[in-house]
């Protein structure tokens, strides 16, 4: 019997949403053998039958009753409570409902994976299963579950692109809204840096005499000039502990933020570079010494950029790589007799974001470069224009025509306080998302 699902209230939507994304199995880079192998020894022979209609879709009794079970498998070796049976197929079934919508919306917008997107993913689960990708396919085919896990890749990672897409355009971050989170407690919490510090203690007791102290405070001092003439601290502090001239302990603090340091470093942090070595600091426990080890976040963001100038030549239908890299060199060597750059680079370069402009890319930050081509133009003067090189996009030459140091601290800021914004607005807004697509689709239940 059919019976005809009305438009659900809100709160049961969020109910079966909320299920689904508890239950769900996991299939980004954690997937667990175990899983897939015990869904696959669920399977069993039937003829299978429509239990709802989605829109243009359908969910399968085998596709239900493989969830449940994969669900119910999860759930035990978690040692996790499950709903009722009937409210909990209900629920599983929803939550197939949903993620049918979502897959034909994928498919109205193309959004699309290819096998070696999909590949790659694979071989990223078969490192966290310490497999080679051979090896990780081969546990798969023998379990039987090969095509069904790659599906549920593509599925899993479709959902997730078009979630992203979907559920982004939805949110708006005002600029009064970063105003107020970089003024709040918790946007400066959010925006502080992250400091690792590496530690040495030269332990000093409450009645130690005098030269004593003094003794280990010159100690303490030619370990902290070892470090600063260039060798490594934990090096450092590795000797100190074997030579056992004083006792030598340290604490590993890992990454913490400068309030979560012990108030006697927390001033002395703020102000280091990475690097940077401090001590001996005196403390009723003795005598320290610090390293500034790295530094993560925070609002200062002093960053290098290079003004360049590029000619990009890439093989095609008619130019193989021979030709091609013949072709970058007789530019090249136009440009040395005299002709225009600009000129040469409307005329002939194969990148369309430059070609206007002549060629020019304007102000690139460090790090934003492809590796091979950032390594060339390092290691270029100002003024002088490249040999021909080798790209993955192509052949190039290239002129640097300016260096700078530039202070981005505000605009990485904002943009940082607008990405913590948007992170927490996300799950609501998909949550949101997700109820709207499922009260306006036409489902029906087939008893």
């Amino acid at each position: 019997m059919m019976n005809k699902c009305n438009t659900k209230a809100a709160g049961q939507a969020r109910s079966s949403i909320r299920l689904a994304a508890q239950l769900l199995p996991a299939i980004g880079l954690g997937l667990v053998l175990a899983i897939a192998t015990a869904s696959a020894s669920a399977q069993r022979v039937l003829l299978d039958r429509i239990v709802a209609l989605v829109d243009e879709g359908v969910v399968l009794q085998s596709e239900l009753d493989l969830r449940m079970m994969e669900i119910q498998q999860n759930a035990a070796r978690a040692n996790r409570p499950l709903p009722e049976p009937e409210q909990f197929r209900k629920e599983v079934l929803d939550s197939l409902v949903i993620e049918n919508l979502q897959m034909q919306l994928a498919e109205r917008v193309s959004i699309r994976f290819t096998d070696d997107e999909i590949n790659r993913i694979l071989g990223t689960m078969a490192e966290n299963n310490n497999l080679s990708f051979d090896e990780y396919l081969n546990v798969l085919n023998e379990a039987g579950v090969y095509l069904q896990t790659r599906e549920q890749v593509r599925q899993q990672m479709t959902m997730q692109e078009l979630q992203r897409g979907m559920v982004n355009r939805r949110i708006q971050i005002t600029e009064q809204e970063i105003d107020n989170f970089l003024n709040s407690e918790m946007g400066r919490e959010v925006m502080a840096p992250d400091y690792l510090v590496e530690h040495i203690l030269i332990p000093v007791g409450g009645e130690e005499p005098a030269a004593s102290k003094q003794s280990k405070l010159r100690y303490a001092a030619d370990l902290v000039a070892r470090v600063k003439e260039g060798e490594n601290f934990g090096q450092v502090r590795a000797t100190a502990r074997q030579a056992a001239v004083f006792e030598v302990g340290g604490t590993e603090f890992g990454w913490r933020k400068a309030e979560q340091l012990p108030t006697l470093f927390r001033e002395v942090v703020e102000g280091m570079s990475i690097g940077d070595v401090e001590g001996p600091i005196e403390a009723g426990n003795g005598f320290h010494l610090i390293q500034l080890a790295n530094k993560a976040g925070g609002a200062e963001q002093m960053v290098a950029q290079t003004n360049f100038r590029h000619i990009m030549l890439t093989p095609n239908e008619i130019r193989d790589e021979q030709q091609t890299e013949d072709a970058i060199r007789e530019l090249r060597q136009k440009i040395v007799d005299g002709e225009d750059f600009a000129s040469l680079a409307r005329q002939n370069s194969d990148d369309d974001t430059s070609v206007v402009a002549g060629g020019d890319m304007d102000w690139i930050n460090e790090g934003q470069l492809p590796l091979d081509m950032e390594s060339v133009i390092d290691a270029l003067e100002i003024g002088k224009l490249s040999e021909p090189f080798r790209s993955e996009t192509g052949w190039h030459i290239v002129e640097v025509l300016e260096r700078r140091v530039s202070d981005l601290s505000t605009i990485y800021t904002r943009n940082q306080a607008a990405s913590a914004l948007r992170n927490r607005k996300y799950d609501l807004e998909l949550q949101n998302w997700l109820i709207e697509i499922r009260e306006e689709a036409f489902v029906e239940f087939i008893e």
